[in-house]
């Protein structure tokens, strides 16, 4: 037992250290990535606290508030358009019980006049603007405005008008494939493997599970993107469906867990931007730069734009 103990020692201490320089030092392993844009501010659903969600005069206000990228989820219509909209079913943002997939464009209700914001609870946005977004004129009217763009469902055909609008805007270094699943990430980058992409859910957990073995400064990344909640809205003003996120504990357990500065710092390091979310108060967007997030996502555009005015962040990788 000593006799084995007298090399277990020695190679731990090695690992240990080794992986812990290298992850302060990852350009040693690793070169670093350099996307054709930076984002510091993101506005969720282009802003759905100012304005209706993900409606082109949402999208309209965050741009000319200075927003870096717009973010937004997409659907199709029975008739194969690919309208922008958070939920598939729309009896929450128009009080009709129907699904995208069961209308044509031009049967799409009207969102609500007055709509609650989902990671604002008892906040309430409205607008001029009440009909739902095709993607394609989002495009057309923000050709070089960065776009992550979210696919819920396992929607083959969805996916590939997605991919083929990308292409036909010729944005593909300005457009972010996002999904929490990995199957239907997986097909994303399979339609269109150019553009850069987001983490999901399982690769997330890995990359906890890397970071945490000492192994995350040896392995590979090809995601450009982490976005992750701010725990610390989490019952605060998020109030989460699942009850287990409404266990006080639970969610301290999320927040010792992932929010390690070290490791935002290293994927900074490695060219992976790191995004917190839904920061909708000045003391969360604090908190997310403290940490270290590159970027702040938000449903209020003017006031992560006041809050950067008064704070200005440091890009640490040139266009």
């Amino acid at each position: 037992m000593a006799s084995y103990l007298y090399y277990l020692i020695p190679a731990l201490g090695g690992y240990t250290f080794t992986s812990l320089y290298l992850l302060k030092n990852p350009h040693i392993l690793h070169k670093k990535k350099c996307p054709a844009f930076y984002c510091t501010h993101i506005s969720h659903r282009g802003g759905s606290g100012e304005k209706i969600e993900s409606t082109m005069e949402a999208f309209t206000h965050a741009v000319e508030e200075g927003t870096d990228m717009l973010e937004l989820d997409c659907h199709l219509t029975r008739d194969g358009h690919v309208i922008v909209s958070h939920d598939e079913n729309l009896l929450r943002q128009t009080g009709r019980d129907v699904t995208i997939s069961s209308v044509n464009l031009e049967d799409l209700p009207l969102y609500k006049e007055r709509l609650e914001v989902t990671f604002y609870a008892g906040h309430y946005s409205t607008g001029k603007d009440r009909q739902f977004a095709l993607l394609e004129d989002v495009f057309s009217k923000f050709p070089r405005i960065p776009i992550n763009i979210e696919i819920k469902e396992d929607n083959s055909q969805l996916i590939k008008k997605v991919s083929s609008l990308v292409k036909q805007y010729g944005r593909e270094d300005i457009t972010v494939w996002a999904s929490v699943k990995s199957n239907i990430m997986r097909k994303c980058r399979r339609e269109n493997p150019s553009m850069p992409y987001m983490f999901t859910k399982s690769r997330g957990l890995q990359l906890l599970l890397l970071y945490y073995t000492g192994l995350l400064p040896f392995v590979p990344l090809g995601e450009s993107f982490l976005q992750f909640y701010l725990p610390q809205i989490i019952n605060r003003t998020f109030i989460p469906p699942s009850p287990i996120l409404k266990n006080k504990m639970v969610i301290s357990m999320i927040e010792k867990l992932t929010m390690r500065k070290n490791l935002f710092k290293h994927l900074a390091e490695r060219g992976i931007q790191v995004h917190l979310f839904v920061c909708n108060e000045e003391q969360d967007i604090e908190t997310a730069f403290t940490l270290g997030a590159t970027g702040v996502m938000t449903d209020y555009p003017a006031l992560l734009s006041n809050y950067l005015r008064a704070h200005p962040p440091t890009i640490p990788c040139s266009q």
